[in-house]
């Protein structure tokens, strides 16, 4: 939770006892929010990305349309993730089986397994904090 307050995503209130080091009081509002955050990170966005949404969000500024840019971006990038990890699991099964089979023959290639991610790669997109907010 210091964390995040430090980086500006959450802003409890204190009550003033605590001399020198106030309590911090934090609400259900609060709660919630931290939770999202830790969603949202397990889905990939960077703190810095959150913090830009958050203040997009206090502002009144975060449209629909706006929303579907930001989570479109993400789910492409999870997508190419998947399919990343799809090779390597691909090419990790091929390998054991061919250590298993003795090691006869050619090893497995990684960069057969690897060859579609360059293509899935060059056509992930990323939204930026100064993308137009439509």
């Amino acid at each position: 939770m210091r964390f995040y307050i430090r980086k500006g995503l959450l802003t409890p209130t204190t009550n003033g006892k605590g001399g020198r080091n106030p309590y911090q009081v934090f609400t259900s509002e609060h709660v919630r929010a931290a939770r999202f955050i830790r969603t949202a990170q397990s889905l990939g966005l960077s703190l810095k990305e959150l913090a830009v949404i958050g203040e997009e969000r206090r502002r009144g500024r975060i449209t629909p349309a706006r929303q579907i840019n930001i989570l479109g971006a993400q789910l492409a990038k999870l997508e190419a993730k998947a399919e990343e990890m799809d090779a390597m699991r691909r090419y990790l099964r091929a390998k054991i089986d061919w250590i298993a089979g003795g090691a006869q023959g050619t090893p497995p290639d990684f960069e057969k397994y690897a060859q579609p991610l360059a293509h899935s790669m060059v056509a992930t997109c990323s939204w930026t904090a100064d993308a137009p907010l439509v």
